[in-house]
């Protein structure tokens, strides 16, 4: 397993350090400004920000990286990720740090598609499954590092935003030192929305209310619990906890999602988290080991569904056109992030702190009756022609070139119509 990762050791331990940082600052935003005082809807206009700032990202940075080339685009992206760190240390302020938090979404799409793009040129048909199943471990290892981080700082000075920008110049060395050549330009992104909904309705609305659902709790999970009471420790474990228990059932639902129709699977999911989260919802509870455990049962349903709502739109679509269905689903999933942070926000402030999981509840349980329907409507596809299931990364940090990177494209195509892109 070593010797395909040899040539990609610097680069994976860059991401390790873009990642961490990412996953501490993320966490303590919405923590510091709790304690400033922020209002809640202001805390949840963050991560909506954020979600903007990412799929602009994911459209414009190719062209950016096209014209300054992988290394100093990387370069370029990872320095501003740290100026951008450190001045919401120092400019702490609701309304700039939405701002900020825009730039921030911006920066970290471009160095994620840089670093997927890089992967996937030193990756070969033979190792690839490896090199991207290596990136998705690493990805949720250094997202949850990077969030337990909070707890062994102080949240009031400016101490961790500090360590949030070492982290991410940090990301910076190995990339500049490497004597690789430069990547192939990266994926086109293109849009193609109504094609994507005749492709996969249930993908296209999945993604839409995962990406609400996803975003309401990603952003407004730590303000849940500073207003409930539960420590920055018992806080950064239960932001952690959800998303890694998302990971540890990705494997067996898609497996299952492989033999079964999978919109049984994702109607199971969603129905899953969508009582766990009216049960929240409704019995508001306050102790924290309690809480944790049932946002790991929430993390283990809500994070499973991305990955099988995309392996059920690529099973309608040909391995060339997965980068297309990415950038689709892509720009469907930051809407919702985009919508649920902001009504979370307005609907804790307004009511209680619970009902951050109302609206994650509705969300779920509208995708699990829209799956259910569309099972009547339409017959799933034939078990030996769909494409194997395989986990993806955290959603945070998907761009479409994660799908180049996917084993399961057609990579020849994809590189053709890079190239042609370039050219053009």
């Amino acid at each position: 397993m070593l010797s395909p990762l040899g040539s990609i050791i610097a680069l994976l331990l860059g991401t390790a350090f873009l990642l961490t940082g990412s996953g501490l600052h993320g966490l303590l935003l919405p923590l510091r400004g709790q304690m400033e005082g922020f209002p809640t809807a202001s805390l949840g206009a963050l991560g909506a920000a954020w979600a903007a700032g990412f799929v602009a990202g994911c459209f414009i940075a190719p062209r950016i990286v096209r014209r300054a080339g992988h290394v100093r685009a990387f370069g370029a992206f990872a320095a501003s990720g740290a100026i951008i760190a450190l001045l919401t240390g120092m400019w702490v302020d609701p309304t700039g740090w939405v701002i900020l938090r825009i730039f921030t979404g911006f920066t970290m799409a471009g160095a994620f598609m840089v670093i997927e793009s890089w992967l996937n040129e030193k990756s070969t048909n033979e190792n690839r499954g490896t090199v991207f199943g290596v990136y998705m471990m690493l990805t949720y290892a250094s997202l949850t590092a990077g969030q337990m981080t909070v707890a062994f700082g102080d949240v009031s000075n400016t101490l961790l935003f500090m360590t949030t920008g070492i982290l991410f110049c940090m990301a910076l060395i190995p990339t500049s030192v490497s004597k690789a050549v430069s990547p192939q330009p990266l994926a086109q992104v293109t849009l193609d929305l109504k094609g994507l909904f005749v492709n996969s309705p249930v993908a296209f609305v999945g993604c839409l209310l995962v990406g609400t659902a996803n975003g309401a709790w990603g952003t407004m999970g730590a303000v849940y619990g500073g207003e409930i009471g539960i420590s920055t420790l018992q806080i950064a474990t239960m932001m952690s906890i959800a998303v890694l228990a998302g990971a540890a059932l990705q494997l067996p639902a898609g497996r299952l999602s492989d033999r079964i129709d999978r919109r049984f699977v994702i109607a199971g999911l969603s129905f899953g988290a969508s009582l766990v989260g009216f049960t929240i919802f409704l019995t508001a509870p306050r102790d924290g080991a309690y809480v944790i455990a049932m946002t790991a049962v929430y993390g283990a349903f809500a994070y499973t569904l991305y990955s099988i709502i995309v392996a059920h739109a690529n099973d309608h679509a040909s391995p060339e056109d997965f980068v297309k269905v990415a950038s689709g689903l892509l720009f469907l999933y930051g809407g919702g992030t985009m919508l649920g942070p902001l009504v979370g926000g307005v609907l804790m402030e307004s009511l209680r702190p619970e009902s951050l999981f109302l609206i994650t509840a509705l969300s779920h349980f509208s995708l699990a009756g829209y799956a259910l329907l569309r099972i009547t409507r339409r017959a799933p596809v034939p078990v030996d022609e769909r494409e194997a299931f395989n986990a993806l990364p955290s959603e945070r940090a998907v761009t479409p070139q994660a799908a180049v990177l996917d084993p399961r494209s057609d990579t020849e195509d994809v590189e053709d119509s890079e190239a042609e892109a370039a050219v053009k």
